[in-house]
């Protein structure tokens, strides 16, 4: 009974599974602060998708670590990118057409300094003092963008927070044909304590400084909203909430404002925290993950990005 009356449901078709590709041939490398993920050459990632799309998952979202960083993040952006080869490799497989693949852009697990965009050349690199120069940063992105649609990308995904670069991508994305490749658009990313096992994961720590610069003040529900509105008057087809258990406010507050698909992301941090009770028996592993996950969707969100995803489609049956 209490099954035939829920309200809320969970479905493995709704949760997409973030995947961290890395260069080389057989690497399959467990990230310490994050029990059950790992760093996955192409081939192991081929591997990780068939286990997604035989579960029901509802996609991929794909993040790269280069063979070399520099100040123009030219991995991101690079046809024979990490990311892109491993697109052209798993949109060739027919037993993964279930999955929708998505491609984060962003550049900061390609720079030198770790940061989301080009820091200006006169910037004084120390400390908290630095400057983000936000329209040669937008240009890069773009570039990304139209560089993973061309390899295959289903959904470009910004995440970087820097102003106007919807647009841009859009703009450049339609320019080369690419019209029907939908943005999914981290529109309200909070500058978080959440993202420190990510950071490991794809090698993205700033140098110097911190992200409070361009991403969010998590104090500030108004301001998430104008960011989200900007986004979709700019184009974008679909919004992301970043973080997503201790942001379900404002997950909420979006779901009653917007009328486009929304998703959620249970970050790193998150998930880390959660693992840890776990393995100290705090916690009951299945149940807690998944009133987690469902939590997020009573909120709102249509879609969740976790790296729980495997796990809750077995749980799920």
């Amino acid at each position: 009974m209490r099954s035939l009356v829920r309200e809320t449901h969970l479905r493995p078709g709704a949760l997409v599974c973030p995947l961290f590709l890395c260069p080389g041939e057989g690497v399959r490398r467990e990230i310490g602060s994050m029990p059950g993920v790992f760093n996955l050459s192409i081939d192991e990632a081929v591997k990780e998708a068939e286990v997604c799309a035989a579960l029901g998952l509802g996609g991929l979202l794909l993040f790269g670590l280069p063979e070399e960083k520099d100040e123009q993040a030219s991995g991101a952006w690079a046809d024979d990118g990490t990311v892109q080869r491993g697109l052209r490799v798993l949109k060739g497989m027919r037993a993964l057409d279930s999955l929708v693949v998505i491609a984060d852009v962003c550049l900061c697990e390609y720079t030198s300094h770790g940061h989301c965009g080009v820091v200006a050349a006169n910037a004084v690199r120390d400390g908290d003092r630095y400057e983000i120069e936000n329209d040669k940063s937008v240009e890069l992105l773009a570039k990304t963008a139209v560089s993973l649609a061309r390899a295959g990308a289903d959904v470009v995904a910004p995440s970087d927070m820097m102003d106007g670069r919807v647009e841009a991508i859009r703009g450049a994305l339609d320019a080369r044909g690419l019209e029907g490749t939908p943005i999914l658009s981290y529109a309200s990313k909070v500058a978080s304590a959440f993202y420190g096992p990510f950071r490991e994961a794809a090698d993205s720590a700033p140098q110097f400084g911190d992200r409070r610069g361009y991403q969010m003040d998590g104090a500030n529900r108004r301001e998430a909203m104008r960011e989200i509105d900007l986004d979709v008057a700019e184009g974008a087809d679909m919004v992301l909430m970043k973080p997503a258990g201790p942001y379900l406010d404002v997950i909420r507050a979006a779901r009653e404002r917007f009328d486009v698909p929304l998703g959620a992301y249970q970050v790193s941090g998150e998930y880390s925290m959660l693992q840890a009770a776990f393995a100290r028996g705090w916690l009951e592993p299945e149940r807690a993950m998944l009133e987690s996950l469902t939590s997020i969707r009573r909120a709102g969100a249509d879609f969740i990005v976790t790296y729980f995803a495997k796990e809750a489609a077995r749980a799920l049956g």
